[in-house]
């Protein structure tokens, strides 16, 4: 998969793109994220890459035309996934991340100041994305989190083909509490399923965490995975049953 990022400060994407699993698996060739200087295809004297907004207002606007270079020296087409971090945006979710992780290539603009002139997003057709309901510098910090999301759905990035699927979110709940060595550490225990060597009763344990947590912390989650629990095995409905009752006992 190939990830295209143009920002004004490639040099922020060391860490994801040269650290981790995903430094790895950029390195093996598994994944391929570029990141691309738009400085370097501005055609100001100065190396400006912004000036004020047309109508007066706070802040900068990004230059189209550089942005525009650069797009086409990476050999970008209409029609092909091109994303553009912003606030206004739709709030990036699991469904959205499953699909990216799908796409051969996908493009992402990086703005910064007060935003890019919106001919770059019309003509690209661009759409836009948000990671929250909040404001950050730049879109910089987002696309890391949009490409760290994504490329772990990717097959082969991580070392465990299935290890994504029992964590928060896409099993509709949230993850279980982990344990490891030391079995007891500052007077605290290992639960003693987890140390049982018992799978059935193991995983109706982790389950069951699972169940709450999601309940106490997530209600929103809780209400969406009690609307179709047909996957769940009888033994698993009795236990659904036993966590949902506690709210009237």
């Amino acid at each position: 998969m190939r990830i295209n990022v143009l920002t004004l400060f490639p040099q922020m994407f060391r860490p994801v793109t040269e650290d981790s699993i995903v430094g790895r698996a950029n390195q093996a060739g598994i994944l391929d994220i570029r990141c691309v200087n738009i400085r370097d295809y501005t055609q100001d004297k100065h190396k400006r890459t912004d000036d004020t907004p047309f109508g007066g207002g706070a802040g900068m606007v990004m230059f189209a035309d550089p942005i525009f270079r650069a797009l086409e020296d990476l050999g970008a087409r209409k029609g092909q996934k091109m994303l553009y971090m912003s606030p206004r945006g739709k709030v990036m979710d699991q469904a959205m991340i499953e699909d990216l992780a799908k796409q051969d290539e996908v493009f992402i603009l990086c703005g910064h100041y007060e935003g890019v002139d919106q001919r770059v997003l019309d003509y690209w057709e661009m759409e836009e994305v948000s990671i929250g309901d909040y404001i950050l510098t730049g879109g910089e910090l987002p696309a890391m989190v949009l490409i760290d999301a994504v490329a772990r759905m990717v097959p082969d990035v991580l070392g465990n083909g299935e290890s994504h699927l029992e964590e928060s979110i896409y099993s509709g709940l949230l993850e279980y509490p982990h344990y490891t060595k030391p079995r007891e550490y500052c007077g605290m225990e290992t639960p003693e399923v987890l140390l049982s060597g018992n799978h059935k009763n193991i995983h109706m344990w982790r389950l069951e965490q699972s169940m709450r947590l999601t309940k106490e912390r997530r209600p929103d989650l809780w209400a969406a995975y009690l609307k179709d629990t047909s996957h769940l095995t009888k033994q698993e409905k009795k236990l659904l049953q036993s966590v949902i009752d506690e709210e009237n006992r």
